[in-house]
């Protein structure tokens, strides 16, 4: 029996630092989903770098609670599954969300990003946003814009400088 009390505890502590060293986590609901669609949401998962286990509520709570996270244990009823990352803040919720859209069976619960619990429409809205490689991209654009148009306004004055000597 303490055998099995002593791998209860060791998975709690695995759980405990996932949630620990998870920068992004989404906790949803599978029911209703086939196995087919679970297996294309842990394929698509895998693909952006995201961890996704199914874990019973009362090991979930006990982890929560040993890695200092309040207020999970209100969505910790009937099948429970959690997405979690080290990586990019926004994967899990993007998946998952894009996921959702597409099959009404997936309930997003909530979400903890960098240790707070957030809601399921806020899980949402960070699915909606641009991932990291996206937000720098559009940074670097905005960046260039400026020398861009200084560059194409020298080149025109050099053009018209050329015009006014050719026409002399």
């Amino acid at each position: 029996m303490s055998g099995i009390i002593e791998a209860k505890k060791q998975l709690v502590e695995q759980i405990a630092d996932q949630l620990k060293n998870s920068v992004s986590t989404v906790i949803v609901d599978y029911r209703g989903l086939t196995v087919e669609e679970v297996t294309e949401l842990r394929k698509q998962l895998r693909e952006a770098g995201v961890e996704y286990k199914v874990y019973k509520n009362t090991m979930l709570r006990r982890a929560a609670e040993q890695a200092g996270i309040e207020g999970l244990d209100e969505f910790l009823t009937g099948p429970t599954a959690i997405a979690t990352t080290t990586e990019d803040v926004v994967a899990p919720a993007k998946v998952i969300a894009g996921f959702a859209k597409d099959h009404e069976a997936l309930e997003i619960k909530t979400g903890v990003m960098e240790g707070s619990v957030i809601s399921a429409e806020e899980v949402k809205t960070v699915g909606s946003l641009p991932s990291h490689d996206g937000l720098v991209s559009m940074l670097l654009s905005v960046l260039q814009a400026p020398v861009r148009n200084f560059a194409y306004a020298v080149k025109a004055v050099g053009e018209s400088k050329e015009e006014e000597e050719s026409a002399e």
